[in-house]
């Protein structure tokens, strides 16, 4: 395990020295793993850094007005509304690799565009060691490792925390203070509700997803799990009233892990599983059906895609 302290001495004085007296943004998404590398670099190197936070239309229910909440003591917080640009990218898009690097790119260009505006050369990143084992194997690509585009208008990448894994990242954010709401939240992936729609990303689809992860996360709150999330994974008939509908399949899972690199699926109570089904295809009438998914990693993965 990591010592806290000194890894915390140790990854400021690496981002005061990488950034020198130049100006950075840092990738804020309201997670665990950027939110403790932004309160990481704000402490080394204050006004010089400006917090963006992106809105890709792919995050959590509330996630963008909780981001806002959380860090208006980071004066310089930039929220960009990029929803259209994002949702355009991914217009036709059905491979999951070319999905995570389309939001690579979309995101580095966001980025970009904030780092102009304010004159910055540097850009801090949340990356951790699962990330880049993943991306540099055969996995899956990281939207912000393996995702990012070849072309990069920036000095430099910092990436304080990229030898750590998700438990000790949540063991520097208590250390630093970082409110319960942060420091224990669930794992979400960078590219969003993206990897949790098999196939193209449409509006639709999406909406069904986020409510869907919303009720799965409310539900499931009381299993502590490692990540709990509702998939979109295709279509099926399904009755709704006197009708016969052709409707969204959500697939729900929960692990248990202790770094992300493997896991297992959760024993789940039925009564608990009725009521999320109940609720999810009740909430949303397109929803025909719900599924739970036993499998562990490996063989799946956790996410979909």
């Amino acid at each position: 395990m990591v010592d806290v302290e000194t890894f915390i001495e140790d990854a400021r004085a690496e981002i005061a020295q990488e950034v020198g007296d130049a100006e950075a943004v840092i990738a804020l998404s309201g997670g665990v793993d950027s939110s403790t590398a932004a309160a990481l670099a704000y402490d080394a190197v204050g006004d010089q850094l400006t917090p963006v936070y992106v809105d890709t239309g792919l995050m959590r229910k509330g996630e963008t007005e909780q981001v806002r909440e959380t860090f208006s003591y980071m004066d310089s917080l930039r929220v960009v509304d990029a929803r259209d640009r994002f949702l355009d990218a991914l217009e036709g898009v059905t491979d999951p690799e070319e999905k995570r690097h389309a939001i690579g790119e979309g995101f580095i260009r966001e980025f970009e565009t904030v780092a102009r505006d304010v004159g910055a050369d540097y850009l801090v990143q949340g990356t951790i060691y699962p990330d880049r084992i993943e991306s540099e194997g055969t996995i899956k690509s990281h939207h912000n490792v393996g995702g990012l585009p070849e072309r990069i208008d920036f000095e430099g990448i910092v990436e304080p925390m990229r030898d750590l894994y998700k438990d000790e990242v949540r063991e520097v954010a208590r250390a630093l203070g970082l409110e319960e709401v942060i420091s224990e939240r669930m794992p979400f992936p960078g590219p969003g509700l993206a990897v949790r729609i098999l196939g193209e990303v449409t509006e639709e689809k999406l909406t069904v997803a986020r409510e869907a992860n919303h009720v799965v996360e409310e539900e499931l709150d009381e299993y502590d799990p490692w990540q709990a999330l509702a998939a979109v994974v295709g279509k099926a008939t399904g009755v709704k009233g006197d009708n016969r509908v052709h409707g969204w399949v959500v697939a729900v899972r929960s692990v248990e892990s202790r770094d992300g690199m493997t896991a297992r699926a959760q024993e789940i109570d039925w009564e608990t599983l009725q009521r999320i089904q109940s609720r999810i295809t009740g909430e949303n009438e397109t929803v025909a059906r719900v599924l739970y998914d036993v499998t562990h990693k490996p063989p799946a993965t956790i996410e979909y895609e």
